[in-house]
């Protein structure tokens, strides 16, 4: 393989099996994101209970995070993969019936919200668990040396299967109705549950097989918390994006500030994916890797503008705009937090490390959604909400930037040389 070949880890079969899985994987489950918040504002036409999903969602995904990244460093990554589908397989199934007149038809509202919540309940106690596992699955596809390349490659079809789910979860609630949505989520989740099997089974790396919970976790938090390079990175997207997240509200936008309906709800879920996915392709050819935490600042600092403007338009296609570019800015971040992470973290500590980044990142998508629902229902509405959050977002790149000076002067080309002679 060339040194600078951006198709390096697309030459490995079971690395394509993995990104197609993945695809049919988050191309529904990003579809039913949408779909569910879009039914639940209609149900109720409250912005809170828009915050409450993400709750709902949060309290078991943190909870169960460090414990989830024990466990994946103790089995073998295929199957845990497959049964972790297995298990979503059921939520999208539930979600589903929940949304069949035929079914719910003559439920009470509180009802059907219940049994949303709960499903979603389930549904962060399984994406603990996710994380982890994919995260230290792709480690053991591909040789060290084209770590990044890799990362970046499953971070574009994440991006990717995330723009084409919002826009036909859009589309498709327009044309043929939640219940139809929901029952094509469930399809596709299954066909990842059967692409699974193509990808052989990994050996397990980590020495200490049978090592109780309390050491195992925490040998994987003192790991974090002293490698200032993790840690920084983790802590900027996490405030980034706790503060920054205007997909939580777009539903609100979309109905009552900017009137698009369904079409212009997927509009605009799909233009910040469209943003980010565009810009890591380009990573591809142009990698960041050479002065990372400099263009990490910086694009979490473009983040939060756009997100500002976004907030303060009225106009439909400066809010697509301003959404597109805050994708830009996110698809560079994450492209540089994915390669830290992977090129940082010891094979046998994958698992617990992803569990930290999940508490960290990952729960703040949701933790951001109900701080959104939140200061929409106390600051007077969604907008101002979203202009809270983007200024937020500034103050906290500032903050960061001028106290980590590891991460603000951090350069992963010597990491990826090192790994280079590692396997040569």
């Amino acid at each position: 393989m060339a040194k600078n070949d951006p198709y390096a880890a697309l030459r490995i079969r079971e690395f394509n099996i993995f990104l197609l899985l993945r695809f049919a994987l988050v191309f529904g489950w990003s579809m039913q994101f949408i779909v569910i918040e879009w039914e639940v504002y209609t149900l109720t036409k409250d912005p809170l209970y828009l915050g409450l999903i993400g709750l709902m969602e949060i309290i078991p995904a943190f909870s169960m995070a460090l414990f989830a990244g024990h466990i994946v460093d103790q089995r073998e990554k295929r199957n845990l993969l497959a049964l972790c589908i297995a298990a979503f397989s059921l939520i999208s199934l539930g979600l589903f019936l929940l949304t069949w007149d035929t079914v719910v038809g003559h439920w009470e509202t509180n009802t059907i919200l219940y049994c949303i919540y709960a499903l979603v309940f389930f549904g962060g106690f399984l994406r603990s668990f996710f994380g982890p596992t994919i995260f230290s699955l792709i480690a053991l596809l591909v040789p060290k040396k084209i770590y990044p390349n890799a990362a970046t490659w499953s971070s574009s079809t994440w991006k990717a299967a995330t723009v084409l789910g919002a826009l036909f979860g859009g589309f498709f609630i327009g044309w043929i109705g939640v219940a139809s949505t929901l029952c094509i989520v469930f399809v596709l989740v299954a066909l990842a549950f059967v692409i699974t099997f193509q990808i052989e089974k990994k050996p397990i790396l980590n020495p200490n097989i049978g090592e109780s919970v309390k050491e195992s976790l925490k040998v994987g938090l003192k790991f974090v918390f002293s490698n200032k390079a993790i840690l920084g990175a983790l802590s900027l997207d996490m405030i980034a994006v706790l503060f920054g997240g205007a997909v939580a509200l777009l539903s609100v936008f979309a109905q009552d500030i900017l009137h698009v309906g369904p079409k212009g709800f997927g509009v605009l879920n799909a233009s910040i994916s469209i943003g980010s996915i565009l810009t890591m392709f380009i990573t591809t050819y142009l990698p960041v890797s050479k002065n990372a935490g400099k263009k990490l600042l910086i694009s979490i600092f473009g983040f939060g503008i756009c997100i500002i403007i976004f907030g303060m338009s009225e106009l439909f296609w400066v809010s697509v705009l301003a959404l597109f570019f805050s994708g830009v800015t996110d698809g560079v971040s994450m492209v540089i937090r994915q390669t830290i992470l992977q090129l940082k973290t010891p094979d046998h500590m994958r698992g617990r490390v992803a569990s930290v980044n999940s508490m960290f990142v990952g729960s703040s998508n949701e933790l951001g959604a109900f701080e959104s629902g939140i200061a929409a229902k106390y600051l007077g509405g969604a907008a101002r909400a979203v202009i809270f959050g983007g200024v937020m977002t500034l103050l906290t790149v500032a903050a960061i930037g001028a106290k980590n000076k590891t991460l603000r002067n951090l350069d992963l080309t010597k990491d990826i040389e090192d790994h280079e002679k590692e396997e040569e």
